[in-house]
């Protein structure tokens, strides 16, 4: 069947090879349409394309409908991913526990637990998704701290690391919150806020993960990334108040990634943040508290993957990310049944949340 691109829905599968209009080869017959295949058929100013019978047409409608529909196209990715997560999960628990009794990290439970998940999402292109699907009920801290690890690979990687150097930020991230391990539960998961010796109890977490991981076999920048992964460029943040350049780079790459995760997760005190909401929030953070130019690198490479996502705007209504506007990341293009509206031009409209 032959589909306009605005109308391509994530999922669909080219039945032709496709061509750009001076003949350049775009996409191969088969190629499933993920956000950046879509974005790269807009870029290359193709109007249409075949694509294989839908099973089921596309349901604008009906909230409930669309959930089911991008549900079912998540499945089999998320049932790839789910046994490996779950297993992660096991085992960075067991890495707390013998932490906290042992003094030291059990490098064989990272080389089983972490490094596998991050070997088999390396290729996943749609890191919003992925996040997405990781969200669980399972412990904020260990769920926290694989995510954190996950994302801090991709942000090394977007900045030109190679692969090993990606993977060392990437098992920086996922250790950073391991001095946890010594923080009493009750303050952990307390509800309301801190009192002031809770919060000095809470934030010594950085400083007990530093010895930690120097009393194991890692480099001395994984235990730096712990101690520093709540410094502020501006100076706020702690254990020591650093600012600017006192931090490492290393450190400010785990920092965005840190920050970003915590908002889009859903605790006892914090229901979980729309994700166009939390980028807006980190764009803010990083004139004043967050490194530039990590922060504006992860948001650039997130922003294409929002593109064919479905959105329900604050008035009710249900739409399609269309393109990503350059001058405006947070006000796209939405198509609205048979309409589109550029955001950047019609303030009167937000986006109230995205849907996988």
């Amino acid at each position: 069947m032959r589909v306009h691109v605005m109308d391509l829905d994530i999922g669909d599968r080219l039945s032709a090879d496709t061509f750009n209009s001076y003949g350049l080869h775009v996409l191969s017959r088969g190629t499933l349409l993920r956000s950046q295949e879509i974005s790269k058929l807009l870029l290359h100013q193709i109007d249409y394309v075949d694509v294989e019978t839908r099973q089921q047409p596309e349901q604008l409608d009906e909230p409930e409908s669309l959930l089911t529909e991008l549900n079912t196209l998540a499945d089999e990715t998320f049932r790839l991913l789910k046994p490996i997560y779950e297993d992660s999960i096991t085992g960075t628990e067991s890495l707390f526990k013998e932490a906290l009794a042992e003094g030291v990290i059990n490098d064989k439970i990272v080389q089983d637990t972490f490094i596998p998940l991050t070997n088999h999402v390396k290729d996943q292109r749609d890191v919003v998704d992925l996040l997405l699907m990781l969200n669980n009920q399972n412990d904020y801290t260990i769920q926290h701290s694989i995510q954190v690890g996950i994302l801090s690979y991709f942000i090394a990687n977007w900045m030109g690391y190679d692969e090993t150097e990606s993977q060392l930020i990437g098992k920086a991230g996922y250790l950073h919150d391991i001095g946890k391990c010594r923080v009493d539960d009750e303050i952990l998961n307390k509800p309301g806020k801190l009192t002031d010796y809770e919060f000095r109890m809470m934030t010594q977490h950085t400083i007990h993960g530093y010895e930690i991981i120097r009393n194991s076999i890692y480099p001395y920048s994984i235990a730096v990334v712990a101690l520093q992964h709540h410094e502020r460029m501006d100076g706020s943040g702690y254990p020591f108040h650093l600012q600017g350049t006192n931090i490492h780079p290393y450190a400010k790459i785990v920092s965005v990634a840190d920050v970003y995760c915590a908002m889009i997760t859903e605790r006892i005190y914090q229901t979980k943040r729309d994700l166009l909401t939390v980028l807006k929030e980190l764009h803010e953070m990083s004139f004043t508290k967050l490194d530039p130019t990590v922060t504006h690198i992860f948001i650039s490479q997130m922003i294409p993957n929002f593109i064919g996502k479905k959105v329900l705007l604050h008035n009710g209504e249900l739409g399609k990310i269309i393109l990503t506007n350059n001058s405006d990341y947070f006000r796209p293009l939405i198509q609205v049944k048979d309409q589109f509206v550029d955001l950047s031009l019609d303030r009167s409209l937000e986006i109230q949340e995205i849907y996988m």
